[in-house]
């Protein structure tokens, strides 16, 4: 009789190890998160491929900007083309933005220093 009894206490024993490697194994702590990316040492100011709002909103291409087109976050319009580029708005622009001022407006964007 003490065969049974063993037999059962060591099934009773191996169990709960077993549950106990498994309910342990759960509750491991979850690992660190990664390290935050490095800032970037500069960001580039939007360029003449940028959306003409993204260039309004940044004081230096603004500046560039409102030398070749004074005025043009008031144009009644600007909601519907400011997330356009000026290549994009040029044929809707009855002749107001032309290749040569994009080019002029693109070469004044070229020379301004990264910030």
């Amino acid at each position: 009789m003490e065969i049974p009894m063993l037999k059962t206490l060591f099934a009773a024993t191996a169990a709960t190890l077993l549950i106990a490697g498994a309910a342990s194994a759960q509750t491991a702590p979850a690992p660190a998160p990664a390290p935050a990316p490095a800032p970037a040492a500069h960001v580039a100011h939007p360029t003449i491929e940028s959306p003409i709002e993204a260039l309004i909103n940044d004081p230096v291409t603004n500046a560039v900007v409102q030398k070749h087109l004074p005025g043009v976050e008031k144009h009644p319009a600007y909601s519907q083309f400011k997330g356009m580029t000026f290549r994009q708005v040029a044929p809707y622009s009855e002749g107001h933005i032309t290749d040569e001022l994009i080019a002029a407006i693109d070469a004044d964007l070229k020379a301004l220093p990264a910030h």
